[in-house]
C-alpha cells in the first residue's frame, strides 16, 4: 500500500513542544511519533458501534431501533 503523506497547519507552538518532548521520551523522531499517534487513533472502535456490537453478542437488541442522524452539526454563537 502507498504511504500518504499529511501537512498540519496553524498547530500550536506548544502542542508541537509537547510532541517533541514525547517522541524524545520514547526515542523517535518527531514524525515517528505523530505517524503512531495518529494509526492508534484511526484503529480505535467507535463507541458507540463497539457497545451496540457488544450489546448485539449478548441478546436481547434486536428490536432496538437506533434512528439515522439527519441533523446537521452548526457553531455555536457566543454573546
Amino acid at each position: 500500500m502507498p504511504m500518504a503523506s499529511i501537512i498540519v497547519r496553524g498547530l500550536d507552538e506548544w502542542v508541537k513542544e509537547r510532541l517533541a518532548a514525547q517522541a524524545k521520551r520514547h526515542g523517535r523522531s518527531m514524525e515517528a511519533e505523530v505517524r503512531d499517534i495518529l494509526t492508534m487513533a484511526a484503529r480505535r472502535p467507535h463507541i458507540g458501534l463497539a457497545l451496540m456490537q457488544a450489546a448485539q453478542q449478548l441478546g436481547g437488541i434486536d428490536d432496538l431501533v437506533v434512528p439515522e442522524r439527519d441533523d446537521i452539526a452548526g457553531a455555536v454563537e457566543f454573546e
